[in-house]
């Protein structure tokens, strides 16, 4: 059974960096976050990890992981919710204590997916795919970034809709702030493989393969156990974002998915918007998803709001769900049960 912390009203937010803190001269933008999160109620402790970054990491694995179960076992931190992503949170997972971590809400993307994914499969407690704290620093959110707040809020037995944005980002212009972070210029469409509407039901798990395909093989990856034991072997619907990719790498880290029976009464596959998928030899992003289609015989939807072109919905891993893409618009309706 899956078991759903709750965000009350007036939470305490943690912040901490598992992956990658946070240079000097961006410290700003963590500032900047904070005092929105505190503007509209919330209590924030940040760690020390948060101000420190060398060689690609905020600290050593073991500070880290320090730090963090020890935000993970404080019974009065209702969110940890890291500055963004970074590299190589993968080097922690060995240091937590998975069997004391009482349920509370992690929200993140990026590398943060990797303890998303690997807490919610270890332990049955679902954790949160969306938002990263310092895109929250903006005077206000777009209605798609900003139902973090409320899917947190969604009770055990309750249900929650989200909807496709009207526009998406095309690229970041950090050097022409706007009031709400993001700059949302282009239409967004939602796609999929097949001709029209789709709807698919299951199990939400994902987070960026980039870094999740590194749990696959480890005890940090075991899907098989996970179905068993906390969802009835009910089917799973995936989600994925591509940070960094080429379509060849992307396709070689699907296919090891399926071989290692992370595909396994998979009922749907959805995947985020992407700076990367560059083609290789016309070896095009499209191409990437038809095959996967043709190799599960499953849904493939594309171009939805997840991921590092934002904005993006906040994905529960382990939620119910029922996703609905139909004229090029989507419905993610998650059920917290």
């Amino acid at each position: 059974m899956i078991r759903y912390p709750y965000l009350p009203d007036g939470a305490t937010i943690s912040i901490t960096a598992p992956s990658s803190g946070v240079r000097k001269e961006l410290e700003e933008l963590v500032k900047q976050a904070v005092d929105r999160m505190e503007s509209k109620g919330f209590r924030t402790v940040i760690g020390e990890t948060v101000w420190t970054q060398e060689k690609a990491k905020s600290a050593p694995a073991l500070i880290r992981a320090e730090e963090l179960n020890n935000m993970l076992q404080d019974e009065e931190i209702d969110l940890i919710f890291p500055p963004w992503g970074g590299e190589l949170l993968i080097e922690i997972l060995e240091y937590l204590e998975f069997e004391n971590v009482p349920p509370k809400w992690i929200l993140g993307y990026s590398d943060t997916s990797v303890l998303l994914l690997a807490l919610t499969l270890k332990t049955g407690i679902a954790t949160a795919h969306g938002t990263n704290l310092v895109d929250l620093r903006g005077e206000q959110s777009d209605p798609t970034t900003s139902m973090w707040h409320t899917v947190l809020q969604t009770k055990h037995g309750e249900t929650v809709n989200q909807y496709s944005s009207e526009n998406y980002q095309k690229k970041w212009q950090h050097d022409n702030p706007t009031p709400w972070v993001f700059h949302l210029t282009e239409r967004t469409k939602w796609k999929s493989i097949s001709d029209g509407p789709i709807t698919v039901k299951g199990r939400l798990l994902g987070g960026c393969v980039d870094v999740i395909r590194h749990l696959i093989g480890t005890p940090y990856g075991d899907i098989a156990t996970f179905r068993k034991d906390f969802i009835n072997n009910e089917p799973i619907i995936w989600y994925f974002e591509n940070c960094d990719l080429s379509t060849t790498d992307l396709r070689r880290s699907l296919v090891q998915m399926k071989y290692a029976g992370w595909f396994e009464n998979c009922y749907g596959i959805l995947f985020g918007r992407s700076p990367a998928n560059q083609p290789v030899e016309n070896y095009n992003i499209e191409d990437v998803y038809e095959d996967l289609a043709q190799d599960l015989g499953i849904p493939i939807i594309y171009d939805i709001d997840c991921g590092h072109v934002p904005p993006q919905i906040t994905f529960i891993n382990g939620a119910s769900a029922e996703v609905i893409v139909e004229d090029g618009q989507g419905t993610v309706i998650q059920s917290f049960n």
